[in-house]
């Protein structure tokens, strides 16, 4: 599936989406994958900087948030967002939940429409959830040790334990992450994350004796053991775009965070 990128002229932010089957229009299913373009910060996390414990002005923070909401016609008492900890906990979160942060948590699902889910990134997988035949969506963060401690899964089993998702009617999309050739690990990260994946699945290489991990590679592989029926990965890298996405790695630790956001209608 194709990725769009959509510039918002009154803000100056730019995202992408996906588009085509099985999504519905964004009349039903919103989400957006958006660019550090068109904020407020500066220095090292310049731009649409969402990440509140950075290091960055808590006055620019604010402002970024308010672009953004402003770019969705959504407002702060809408949107859910996690305190991120590289674990597997999934939280189920409605109206009640909105304006606030669920802490320890690495995935959102819900079935309220109005329900804004807010993830934060820079070089972790963001993967987009749609079930059609339930109308219901989630988003999860998956860096390495997300991946490894199967956070894909615990979502997928949280939208089949909550709402009756099937796996098969299920859209996934991974998003902007670290790609191969930027993203060198330890030979232990390539065990731990191995070791989740199907026989005869290979997502590591070695270059110049050093290991590579493809970690998009990796969610997909893990979302098509699941059985999900849809899986699109958006082919959009951040530690070598860095003009367009934030990226731990490749701002030596000194990065800002890019949002992803879902929402049902």
């Amino acid at each position: 599936m194709p990725v769009e990128r959509i510039e918002h002229t009154a803000t100056g932010l730019a995202w992408y989406q996906f588009t085509g089957e099985p999504l519905p229009s964004s009349e039903r299913f919103v989400h957006a994958m958006v660019t550090r373009l068109g904020g407020v910060s500066q220095g090292t996390y310049a731009g649409l900087n969402l990440g509140g414990t950075v290091g960055d002005i808590p006055a620019a923070v604010q402002e970024n948030h308010r672009r953004l909401f402003q770019a969705f016609d959504i407002s702060e008492d809408q949107v859910v967002s996690p305190y991120q900890v590289h674990g597997n906990c999934v939280a189920r979160v409605g109206s009640r939940e909105g304006g606030s942060v669920i802490p320890e948590m690495d995935a959102l699902v819900t079935s309220t429409p109005g329900v804004a889910l807010l993830l934060r990134f820079a070089d972790c997988v963001p993967v987009l959830f749609y079930d059609p035949a339930h109308h219901v969506a989630a988003l999860a963060h998956a860096g390495w040790r997300g991946v490894a401690n199967e956070v894909i899964a615990a979502t997928v089993t949280a939208l089949t334990q909550e709402f009756g998702t099937r796996p098969r009617d299920l859209w996934a999309g991974v998003g902007p992450a670290i790609g191969l050739q930027r993203y060198q690990v330890g030979e232990d990260v390539v065990k731990a994350v191995q070791r989740t994946l199907p026989p005869g699945i290979q997502i590591a290489e070695k270059q110049d004796r050093r290991w590579h991990l493809d970690l998009p590679g990796a969610v997909g592989a893990q979302l098509q053991a699941l059985d999900v029926g849809t899986v699109d990965l958006s082919g959009l890298h951040t530690a070598g775009h860095t003009d367009e996405w934030y990226s731990h790695r490749a701002e030596k630790g000194k990065a800002g965070r890019f949002g992803v956001l879902v929402m049902l209608k």
